[in-house]
């Protein structure tokens, strides 16, 4: 892949400009079962933090009804300040050794048969909290064995060989979104850097190929289709297995504006583009994210896998 990109010109619309309104196609109904409440009560007895209110996802009350969570270890304070995520920007506590085990005890008690991981920036620590990612993966092994187990990780930015610490603990899946197209960086994702994220997903494949990688990005921040589809390209150069496309929602106003809501016909277009493009496994909607539906589609990424082989 080649590591020359000319800045298009800006793409994002302008914060002057009329928030687009809110299609029926993105509307949830607020949480309310009794699944859902088992779930955050247990998530409070244990102290663990999830993504899924963090990020404030629309699909928490589908998911958490069915007793599933992605856990967010390492603290709930980031190192970064992306202009699309909701997640507080600061200096983060000290890591919570019990942690590791607190996750691995939520993902017995729920009997969970696929369970994702992630975790906020931790720029503050020697390892970017790569060994933090490995205590969890090993703490989950070991109580819930036939539990396969997806991380979401950081890019492990200037810690050297962090991530193969991470690798190297034999994940199932190894995530780690881009977020959006390189042109939008600077605004988007201002503390990261598109073509290390590339490369932290071709380290792993190079040095796992049994691993499956998996990589997202969001879509209405003012990106072009053109823009996607090279995107695309960069992640099957990378040999990168499993992409989620999304539709990006503004958190609150002081995050980056939606420039415009996709619609459900241009994600299939999106979803048919990246199947010829040579993914096992693309999910492409308007509430599609990282961790939607991830253990029923790695059931299909795998069984994507035997069929290639």
């Amino acid at each position: 892949m080649t590591e020359q990109f000319r800045h298009p010109e800006k793409a994002h619309r302008p914060d002057s400009a009329p928030q687009p309104k809110k299609p029926d196609w993105i509307r949830v109904k607020a949480p309310t079962s009794e699944g859902y409440k088992e779930t955050r009560d247990l998530m409070r007895s244990l102290s663990l933090t999830t993504v899924c209110e963090e990020a404030g996802c629309p699909n928490i009350g589908e998911c958490w009804a069915k007793k599933h969570a992605t856990m967010m270890i390492m603290g709930e304070v980031c190192t970064r300040a992306c202009t699309f995520c909701n997640v507080t920007t600061g200096k983060p506590g000290a890591l919570n050794p019990f942690e590791p085990t607190n996750v691995a005890q939520a993902v017995k008690t729920m009997a969970l048969s696929h369970v994702v991981i992630t975790s906020v920036d931790r720029d503050d620590l020697d390892d970017g909290g790569a060994g933090h990612f490995a205590a969890t993966i090993e703490a989950i092994r070991q109580a819930s064995p036939g539990t396969t187990i997806e991380v979401l990780t950081p890019d492990f930015l200037r810690k050297r060989d962090s991530w193969k610490i991470v690798a190297d603990a034999k994940p199932d899946v190894f995530n780690h979104n881009l977020e959006t197209v390189p042109g939008l960086y600077a605004e988007v994702r201002p503390g990261a850097r598109y073509f290390e994220s590339l490369r932290l997903l071709a380290n792993v494949k190079e040095r796992d190929p049994q691993t499956f990688t998996k990589s997202g990005i969001m879509v209405g921040l003012g990106e072009r289709k053109q823009e996607v589809a090279q995107v695309m390209d960069d992640l099957r150069a990378a040999d990168v297995d499993f992409l989620t496309i999304g539709q990006y929602l503004q958190p609150t106003p002081k995050h980056h504006a939606v420039a415009a809501f996709i619609t459900p016909d241009e994600f299939r277009e999106y979803q048919t583009m990246a199947y010829g493009k040579g993914f096992l496994m693309v999910s492409a909607t308007p509430l599609t994210r990282s961790s939607y539906h991830a253990g029923e589609d790695f059931e299909r990424l795998r069984a994507a896998r035997a069929k290639s082989a």
